[in-house]
């Protein structure tokens, strides 16, 4: 059951979980580029975002190499990309944190892109969350793997209003490129 933050404007969350990654040896975790595979998600998320008509306002992405170019391969999809903050709070960071960097989101932003990391971006979908349509709950609970786009709707007339159990879960999308040839990733 939602319960309601308030009154305000109809505001987006979208969530997304940077692409699939390398683990080059001796290269610390925050370091860590894209694989091949990754390089071939994070575009196919930003045709996603806008195809869903889920183009942000702004971007806050973590500031570890493989959010960063998740952010770049699928903000390019896009004709001109919203502002980006990178903020290194969004690496590593629990609910609470994220919840944090959220809530100082202008006011004028309605739709904001969070590009981070699991456990911490599942586990605040889930969190938020109140209700979600059809099976979009249970998508999340089974798994938010690399690629995956998570959209909350919610009223409130600031970020700060956003709590948990206050928002709807309307799409959960897992983006995939396809390979040389046109087979999937």
């Amino acid at each position: 059951m939602i319960t309601r933050a308030g009154a305000g404007p109809l505001r987006r969350l979208v969530v997304l979980r940077h692409a699939k990654s390398a683990w080059p040896e001796g290269v610390p975790d925050r370091l860590r580029p894209l694989a091949d595979r990754g390089r071939r998600d994070a575009p196919a998320a930003g045709r996603a975002l806008a195809a869903s008509d889920c183009l942000p306002d702004l971007a806050v992405c973590s500031t570890a190499v493989r959010a960063r170019q998740t952010w770049e391969l699928a903000s390019a999809q896009w004709g001109t990309p919203p502002p980006v903050r990178h903020d290194p709070r969004v690496y590593a960071a629990d609910v609470p944190d994220l919840l944090a960097v959220v809530h100082e989101v202008p006011a004028e932003v309605e739709t904001l892109l969070l590009v981070g990391h699991n456990p911490g971006l599942e586990e605040l979908v889930l969190d938020l969350a109140g209700d979600g349509l059809d099976d979009t709950l249970e998508q999340v609970r089974r798994k938010f793997p690399t690629s995956a786009i998570a959209v909350l709707a919610w009223h409130g007339t600031t970020w700060a209003a956003l709590a948990p159990g206050t928002a709807l879960l309307t799409g959960v999308t897992v983006a995939r490129g396809r390979k040389e040839g046109g087979k999937e990733s």
